[in-house]
């Protein structure tokens, strides 16, 4: 598996989440920048593969790349093509759009596509399976007090609302800033979170925001912060009575799976594969993409009923449990794997 991407996001989640449980049942080992997973995964380093690149496993007519950025594609293509390297191409496509060239020419030289959504296969050729995401439910469970676990965060305020993701327009951060605006006065007890990282591009939108919240008066009542260690970020959803996911785009999402895995119920966006997510009604409610009216409204009427908000939560957690374990992701792109081995 290749992490060319120093940054932490979305996609290195999705290589986190599943590395580790891989390396139970195959060699499988990490190239690239670290994930934090310790000794879970052998690190791969490119003096080994230099070294070693053209050893046939012992078990195996061929090794398997699989990457899942334009760069890593590069290289494995380089390696197989030009270094003559005895190995196949795994690529994961979560896009839904339509390609430019260039990553329509690397997208063609792979063996083998796994993409995570129907939508997503609809645009990419050469796909082997359809894999939705997972998360690890082993990791990311309910708190025994979910009160209790609020406080220990050390903020103010008895209940807490978040929403998790990097900080941009497409995320929808805006949306939400607007709808906490209108809601927050009326719930004093309510703490909101926002809790992702900012790149250069988006200092001045995420300045915009805090300046707004502070114009509101709701300084000390909306927190911010750029936590990506995973302990402390399920910690952090251990302790949400709600979480919210409202991007204008997104090409699956993850943080909803999580949130609901720590027994959270989720106010999500028309996006992404959230509808899939989503039991409306039950585990929580969707809203139109970039509506701050509609996530003004939902928000009012799940703050305003602790008591289904607890039962939502519950709900969210089975569903989690059930749809959305990453030992369903790992079989998946294990099929794959096997397939293309059988093949030779």
């Amino acid at each position: 598996m290749t992490n060319f991407e120093h940054q932490f996001s979305g996609v290195s989640a999705t290589i986190a989440n599943t590395l580790p449980i891989q390396a139970e049942n195959i060699d499988v080992g990490l190239l690239g920048g670290d994930l934090g997973l310790g000794d879970a995964v052998r690190r791969v380093e490119w003096g080994e593969v230099l070294r070693h690149g053209w050893r046939r496993p012992e078990d195996r007519p061929f090794s398997i790349w699989h990457v899942r950025r334009n760069l890593e594609m590069e290289w494995v293509i380089f390696a197989r093509d030009v270094l003559k390297m005895p190995i196949k191409t795994v690529f994961t496509s979560a896009s839904k759009r339509h390609h430019s060239r260039r990553p329509r020419w690397l997208i063609g030289r792979m063996d083998a596509i796994i993409t995570p959504t129907d939508q997503a296969a609809s645009f990419v050729p050469n796909v082997w399976a359809v894999v939705p995401h997972g998360i690890d439910t082993r990791k990311f469970v309910p708190p025994p007090d979910r009160g209790a676990a609020w406080r220990a965060l050390g903020w103010p305020g008895e209940i807490g609302i978040g929403m998790f993701g990097r900080i941009r327009p497409n995320k929808g951060t805006d949306v939400f800033v607007e709808a906490l605006c209108r809601v927050l006065p009326e719930f004093p007890a309510v703490t909101a979170l926002i809790n992702g990282i900012v790149t250069r591009k988006n200092r001045g939108f995420a300045r915009s925001l805090r300046d707004k919240v502070t114009v509101a008066g709701l300084a000390q009542r909306v927190i911010w912060s750029d936590v990506t260690d995973y302990q402390k970020i399920i910690e952090r959803y251990q302790g949400m009575s709600l979480m919210t996911a409202c991007p204008r785009r997104e090409e699956f999402g993850l943080t909803p799976m999580e949130a609901m895995a720590c027994g959270a119920p989720t106010l999500l966006s028309d996006t992404g594969n959230f509808r899939h997510m989503m039991v409306a009604g039950e585990t929580g409610f969707m809203v139109p993409t970039g509506d701050v009216d509609a996530l003004t409204a939902r928000l009012r009427e799940m703050l305003s009923d602790p008591g289904r908000l607890e039962k939502m939560g519950a709900a969210a957690r089975l569903k989690a449990e059930r749809d959305h374990d990453f030992g369903l992701e790992v079989e998946g792109i294990g099929d794959v794997y096997q397939r293309l081995w059988a093949e030779g």
